[in-house]
């Protein structure tokens, strides 16, 4: 569950800091201490590369590749981006790996994503096909559209679902394990967080990067 730690009102209103906020501070101050030393690894790069150097750019190039296979030309415009969710979730959804809850597994940090998402796939939509974009949605027939309409309205939906479902399974089962078998819960739990955690996490990741870029890819014109 997610535990309200204290309230503070705010314009008249009454608004709570939660587990969910910590792991999102926690989060974003690990990625921002990782970016620094990167940032200054990067501006000290040696010819003969160490640990960290190598770390940041298999990061980087493991990025780059993944954006560049699915997006093609258009890859440079989308791989800050891409790659930021892509660090974002994943540091997240093993998050719990380090005893936070994931932040993913909070509907109301999946679901923004999922927007964020959902809008750049309606800009590219209507950048890239004009009308096109409205008058699509009557196709192959007119009657279909509500169906088609329902089809583009749903997709931030599905993506912050199916991030969000995954991440709190694995989330309320290890809670389970924990809470009724405490006594026995001693070292054998970390294979299943290695599941439920690491691999799950990494799938799961990949999964939503994967699928923003086949939806935004979509709406643009296909390479020839």
């Amino acid at each position: 569950m997610i535990h309200g730690l204290f309230k503070y009102r705010l314009f008249g209103q009454e608004f709570w800091i939660t587990t969910t906020h910590v792991s999102i501070l926690v989060v974003m101050l690990v990625l921002f201490v990782f970016a620094l030393a990167a940032n200054r690894a990067m501006r000290h790069a040696q010819e003969v590369p160490g640990f960290f150097q190598n770390i940041v750019e298999m990061i980087v190039e493991m990025l780059d590749g993944m954006v560049e296979s699915s997006m093609g030309s258009y890859a440079k415009k989308y791989r800050n981006y891409i790659g930021s969710i892509f660090i974002f979730i994943f540091v997240s959804n093993i998050s719990g790996l380090f005893g936070l809850r994931p932040p993913t597994a909070d509907y109301g940090v999946t679901l923004p994503l999922g927007i964020i998402t959902f809008c750049i796939i309606q800009y590219n939509n209507v950048k890239y096909n004009k009308f096109g974009a409205f008058t699509d949605l009557f196709k192959p027939i007119p009657i279909l559209f509500p169906i088609n309409l329902i089809g583009e309205i749903a997709v931030p939906f599905s993506l912050s679902l199916r991030l969000f479902g995954n991440v709190l399974s694995g989330t309320v089962m290890m809670s389970l394990i924990y809470s009724l078998l405490s006594k026995f819960a001693v070292g054998w739990p970390g294979f299943l967080h290695i599941y439920f955690d690491l691999f799950s996490g990494a799938i799961q990741t990949y999964v939503f990067c994967m699928l923003t870029m086949v939806f935004t890819s979509q709406k643009m014109p296909q390479e020839s």
